[in-house]
């Protein structure tokens, strides 16, 4: 898939996804949505990726909707139905079977720290900023909120939202934004270390993890208990658990093949 927002690359099992419209701040309209959507299929497809990483050019991870949507002269119903597309992103990313990296090289703000948060894991650099400012100009962060109280404490994400004020990448991994925050001559050995020892486990495992930690989130207890007990049996059976043990006690490192 050809793209003209994106950037899309893969270095070995590593698939990095860059918004690449450093003009606009990478802000997100609805070709870039759309962009993001494919590509995420595009590394859920690809079976030699196992690690997809999304950053931002330039200096900025991403800076949320682009304001100039809201400018056009769109019917309301057809800017309702444009604007579905993040909702279907932030779906997207939970349904890929495959870890995601926010690489936060810069300010992730409104839908950007949305993103960032939907990611997996992040690593910031020291010099990002984090906020949720829709308040300061008449809106609220309606979609984003689904992934940020799954992922800050309650009080911390209003105040975040209510105030619409920036906090440092220090503050943010202590909220659980993004899992640490490193000076920026850092960011890339960090993210890479991270993505290459992700790389290393099972495929198969990851798959059947990341779905069944989505799916039982909605659950009441007994269901998610019933449903996990399914998903470890089925865990069972694979080549690649056969593969850790064996590697386990020969006391070398597993080779897994995603079977």
């Amino acid at each position: 898939m050809a793209f003209t927002n994106l950037l899309y690359g893969r270095n070995g099992a590593v698939a990095t996804i860059t918004i690449n419209r450093p003009d606009r701040r990478n802000a997100l309209n609805p070709e870039t949505i759309s962009e993001l959507r494919g590509s995420l299929q595009d590394a859920k497809a690809d079976a030699q990726v196992r690690v997809i990483v999304l950053t931002g050019a330039g200096n900025t991870f991403c800076a949320g909707a682009d304001l100039q949507s809201f400018r056009s002269e769109m019917s309301e119903l057809d800017r309702y139905f444009q604007r579905r597309g993040l909702g279907e992103l932030l779906m997207d990313m939970t349904q890929l079977g495959k870890p995601t990296i926010a690489r936060v090289n810069g300010h992730a703000l409104a839908g950007g720290l949305g993103l960032a948060v939907a990611c997996d894991l992040g690593i910031a650099s020291l010099d990002a900023q984090f906020g949720i400012p829709e308040v300061n100009v008449g809106l609220w962060p309606m979609l984003i909120m689904a992934s940020v109280f799954r992922n800050l404490p309650r009080k911390a994400a209003m105040e975040l939202i209510l105030t619409g004020r920036r906090i440092s990448a220090e503050e943010a991994a202590r909220l659980g934004v993004v899992n640490r925050a490193v000076p920026a001559e850092r960011l890339d050995a960090e993210v890479d270390a991270l993505a290459q020892e992700l790389a290393r486990k099972s495929p198969l495992g990851m798959r059947l993890g990341l779905e069944a930690f989505y799916r039982m989130q909605d659950m009441s207890y007994p269901a998610a208990l019933a449903y996990l007990e399914n998903q470890l049996a089925l865990l069972g059976l694979s080549e690649d658990l056969k593969e850790g043990v064996s590697a386990f006690f020969e006391k070398r490192e597993a080779h897994f093949t995603g079977r």
